[in-house]
């Protein structure tokens, strides 16, 4: 027989799990909500897996302020955060500023190649060198004329001691082939952990030439991996085939504009342009093939299928997540700020859903999705974590916007 001392401690006991599991359960309707995205799909293709698009919504709780630190930018599209808190910010007619930590006017930075300020092209991403405290480097990105086409270039020069110029200046690399079109330039540039760069290119948007993304002899539609002088990275996943750039890393990509790194778990995240549906977050790993333009979640401007029509095949990497409709993802962080619940979440511009889509991600995969700052109507081109824990956004509009815990 049960002692009473016995029975009121099993009481209790089973009383606390049953209040825990009921806590658990209230916790988890409170905070996974029904898809952000309401409105259908332009297609009826199906997932490849559970979650692979339009997961449950999340919703952030603690208070946070928004504000614009500066609204008078032409046509930004890079930003970069400097060891001292100061931001560089590119705009795409071809000009490079330095913003205080602020937001406000510091320096204009002069002595760029020429740029092709033309469509999607101009000056575009830009990153400092590793040690850059020792050396001031810096690394950009932009659309170069070439002889009545146009390409991806990719360059440096070491900043002045006063921060108005740049001083040996050399292009390093450019994305061939050109093309005549002024679309989709991809751009996004990173550093590894060993000093090379990653960057990603767009395949330029030509029906006439986007299959060039799957092949490994041009270097657009990829993602190419090189030294701080342009020369391929070592031991390549394509080094020694034939008919292949040894610096092609990861291929079949349509327009990545968003690419990061994932401190969790040291992983390349990248994010890009469908056409109508089928934007996409990827996570790069070397050889891999991501599918453009043979198979995609999305379909042509005109409404046609694209290709065969198909969205998974033997041999093609399925994206992390994918929106259908659009949102046009531009710049892509991993918060590292002071925010506890946004910690490591991704935060991806949202241009033509104007708003900056935040994904809670747990061993790979997204398991929540909020939009932010939907209200302002902006076209958000990059966002970034900044040395105040804040996070930081772009507009194409002009504005930087700071958004930080209360």
């Amino acid at each position: 027989m049960i002692s009473y001392k016995k029975h009121v401690l099993f009481t209790l006991c089973l009383s606390a799990a049953v209040y825990s599991h009921t806590k658990a359960a209230a916790i988890n309707r409170d905070t996974v909500l029904a898809p952000v995205e309401t409105q259908s799909p332009n297609t009826n293709y199906k997932p490849a897996f559970r979650g692979q698009t339009r997961i449950g919504g999340v919703k952030t709780k603690t208070p946070y302020t928004v504000t614009v630190i500066n609204s008078n930018l032409k046509n930004p599209w890079g930003i970069h955060v400097l060891p001292d808190g100061r931001f560089l910010v590119t705009e795409k007619s071809g000009i490079m500023r330095i913003l205080k930590a602020n937001g406000q006017p510091d320096k204009q930075i002069t002595g760029f190649p020429a740029v092709l300020y033309r469509g999607q092209g101009g000056l575009l991403d830009v990153t400092i060198d590793p040690a850059f405290a020792t050396n001031r480097m810096i690394y950009w990105g932009y659309s170069e004329a070439d002889n009545g086409n146009s390409l991806l270039a990719i360059a440096k020069g070491k900043l002045s001691a006063d921060e108005t110029k740049l001083e040996q200046v050399e292009v390093i690399y450019r994305a061939t082939p050109a093309y005549k079109g002024t679309l989709q330039y991809g751009c996004r540039i990173v550093f590894d952990k060993q000093g090379n760069l990653f960057v990603s290119t767009g395949e330029r948007s030509g029906s006439d030439i986007r299959m060039k993304a799957q092949d490994l002899s041009a270097g657009i539609g990829k993602i190419i991996h090189i030294t701080k002088t342009g020369k391929a990275v070592a031991g390549g996943p394509f080094a020694g085939k034939a008919n292949a750039l040894p610096e092609v890393y990861a291929y079949g990509l349509r327009n990545p504009d968003g690419l990061a790194w994932n401190p969790a778990t040291g992983q390349l995240w990248e994010a890009e342009f469908g056409p109508r549906g089928g934007d996409e977050i990827n996570i790069i790993k070397p050889g891999a093939n991501y599918g453009w333009p043979v198979v995609t979640y999305g379909i042509e401007y005109s409404g046609e299928k694209v290709g065969d029509g198909i969205q998974q095949k033997d041999g093609v990497t399925q994206p992390i997540y994918y929106w259908d409709p659009t949102i046009s993802p531009g710049g892509i962080t991993f918060y590292t700020g002071n925010i506890a619940e946004w910690k490591n979440n991704l935060f991806v511009g949202g241009l033509s859903g104007q708003h900056i889509a935040r994904l809670v991600i747990k061993a790979n995969k997204v398991v929540g999705e909020e939009r932010l700052l939907k209200d302002k109507d902006e076209r958000w081109r990059a966002v970034v974590t900044g040395k105040d824990g804040a996070l930081y956004g772009l507009t194409d509009s002009g504005k930087l916007y700071r958004i930080a815990k209360k």
